[in-house]
């Protein structure tokens, strides 16, 4: 069981952002819910919700800060090496400060909705593409 949650763990690591065009620009289907600032710091809160539906794909990106989620609604995703792996209802990971992730595709006919909560430097885009 140990290994299977540590392989659901790092499949969750691969999908915590949504389709992003080659300039790292916000998903189309990420609906924010709040944004605020993070109490004496330069940092700033911001809560949303993400839909990707089947046949749509994430970028490899990064965060400058981290990325909690936690799965609504699960699906299979698809990923770079082809491997299709079941993403639950129910699954909570953190995406780490600057550490790419994505890189992942929806298959099959459920659309995956997570929750994201991201504590992010302020001022600096939501997702950027790793250099």
């Amino acid at each position: 069981m140990l290994a299977s949650s540590r392989g659901i763990i790092l499949t969750l690591v691969w999908a915590a952002a949504l389709v992003l065009t080659a300039h790292a620009q916000e998903p189309q289907s990420r609906k924010e819910l709040k944004r605020a600032d993070l109490t004496g710091t330069n940092m700033e809160v911001v809560e949303s919700v993400i839909e990707v539906k089947p046949g749509e794909a994430l970028v490899l990106h990064i965060h400058h800060g981290e990325e909690a989620f936690y799965v609504l609604d699960g699906a299979t995703i698809e990923l770079p090496d082809g491997k299709q792996v079941p993403f639950p209802a129910g699954t909570a990971g953190i995406n780490r400060r600057d550490v790419p992730h994505g890189a992942l595709k929806v298959v099959g006919d459920k659309t995956l909705r997570y929750l994201t909560v991201h504590v992010v430097d302020k001022g600096m885009p939501l997702y950027d593409i790793p250099k």
